[in-house]
């Protein structure tokens, strides 16, 4: 008989490729049948963004890893969607959006890649980077045998998506849109029958925790080196480690605290 499967959560990783290394390497010496879902933003703002890209689409094509769209990667995309458009109807209002998007994104963390590939223009946008982009799911589902739904399934299950579960804001009126972007604040959130709790990243929190049956997990690891992996259990959050490797531990101190602190091990790595 087959070991059952682990699918284990990895909030932002933010080109933090050594924590990442250091996940898999978890991984592989406790749980013998394990899938990697990461949350999103595993580019920007640290040091290793293509790395990290490299690294989990290698995990994906042998069908260890899942990978969902973060903001940053929704950032990332906008300018070569419109910069395509441009390209099939040379219409310049599409090139005026596609200079537009790449400008928020470099303003938010994109300028951090630019500089790992001494240059980045939409005209000679990395193959790497788009192929990584092409294809990111919102929001899955994970149920007690470890298969991931695109939809809940009949069983009971966890969701897993970004920043929160989709919700009309007044921001977002598009939920899906909503589910790349939304804080803890903007709750309560609801889920659907059968969901017994939801995973995030995003809001970067002190340590991982819970509020109402949402739990989120983003410790800032690009700067504090702490990296949170939560192995899912439909019956709730349980058997958090959290890696601690290069960085600031201390600058968790001035992110927020808030709901209830998830029990966790602590590894240096």
């Amino acid at each position: 008989m087959s070991e059952p499967r682990t699918v284990f959560v990895v909030p932002d990783l933010h080109g933090r490729a050594d924590l990442l290394e250091a996940a898999v390497q978890y991984a592989e010496a406790h749980w013998p049948n394990w899938h990697l879902l990461n949350l999103g933003d595993a580019i920007d703002r640290g040091p290793q963004s293509l790395r990290c890209v490299t690294r989990l689409l290698e995990l994906r094509a042998q069908g260890r890893a899942t990978l969902l769209m973060g903001n940053h990667e929704r950032m990332a995309l906008d300018g070569p969607q419109h910069f395509q458009r441009f390209v099939d109807s040379g219409n310049p209002e599409a090139f005026r959006l596609a200079m537009q998007g790449l400008q928020w994104w470099m303003r938010a963390g994109g300028e951090t890649v630019r500089q790992e590939l001494g240059g980045l223009t939409l005209e000679n946008f990395p193959e790497l980077l788009r192929e990584y982009l092409s294809d990111l799911p919102r929001m899955v589902f994970v149920d007690e045998e470890g298969a991931i739904h695109s939809k809940p399934p009949a069983s009971p299950s966890v969701m897993v998506t970004h920043a929160s579960p989709p919700k009309a804001h007044r921001d977002y009126p598009n939920p899906m849109s909503a589910v790349l972007w939304l804080r803890p604040a903007d709750g309560p959130f609801s889920l659907p029958p059968g969901v017994t709790y939801s995973v995030h990243g995003h809001t970067p929190v002190r340590v991982a925790v819970q509020q109402d049956k949402q739990v989120y997990l983003d410790l800032g690891a690009y700067k504090t080196g702490r990296l949170a992996l939560l192995p899912l259990h439909v019956d709730g959050p349980r058997g958090l480690v959290v890696l601690q490797g290069q960085g600031r531990p201390q600058a968790a101190d001035a992110l927020p605290a808030f709901g209830r602190m998830l029990p966790a091990e602590l590894l240096q790595v």
